[in-house]
């Protein structure tokens, strides 16, 4: 009996470290922070987000998704009338490399893998000097399948933003349905 008892917790110890290894392993992407102090975490369920716009370059395929309130404020007319986003607003836009579609029985190109989380919040009190809104970069290695915070600040943060300070530093209109 004893046997049986060191063999049952050498098995079931072997199968926590392997189970350990694999929740190493595995990423939480949510624990990344920007070196702008932009938490992932910040954006937790950007996924469900209501799309915004969508943009094409010649290098990737984007997709801009915002928070409900901003939508909110996207749907009452900001920032064409005039109003500033609220605080709490926030927006990620989302980019994927891209390739022909190998189904479609016509040319359209597709996401094929990720390459970048770019987001922005509005918190006046945390970002007073950048218009209120705070900018962060979250590469997505294919490799690996893992995300890591950019070095920089931001992609290009608030100073490429200054260009559309008249609506409140946001590129991207809410799109007519």
């Amino acid at each position: 009996m004893k046997r049986k008892s060191k063999l049952t917790i050498a098995i079931a110890t072997a199968m926590l470290a392997v189970l350990d290894g694999t929740a190493v392993y595995a990423q939480d992407k949510y624990s990344l922070k920007s070196p702008s102090g932009i938490a992932f975490s910040d954006f937790r369920g950007y996924e469900d987000w209501a799309v915004v716009s969508s943009a094409r370059t010649d290098e990737v395929l984007k997709v801009i998704v915002a928070n409900p309130a901003m939508i909110k404020a996207y749907k009452a007319g900001v920032p064409g009338n005039g109003q500033p986003f609220p605080e709490g607003s926030k927006i990620a836009k989302l980019q994927w490399s891209f390739k022909k579609s190998t189904e479609a029985t016509f040319v359209v190109d597709v996401p094929d893998a990720p390459t970048q989380a770019f987001v922005i919040e509005k918190d006046s009190k945390r970002f007073p000097a950048t218009g209120g809104w705070g900018y962060a970069l979250f590469n997505h290695d294919v490799a690996t399948g893992k995300m890591t915070a950019d070095e920089a600040k931001a992609d290009c943060g608030h100073a490429c933003h200054v260009a559309v300070k008249s609506k409140d530093y946001i590129f991207h209109p809410y799109q007519k349905r």
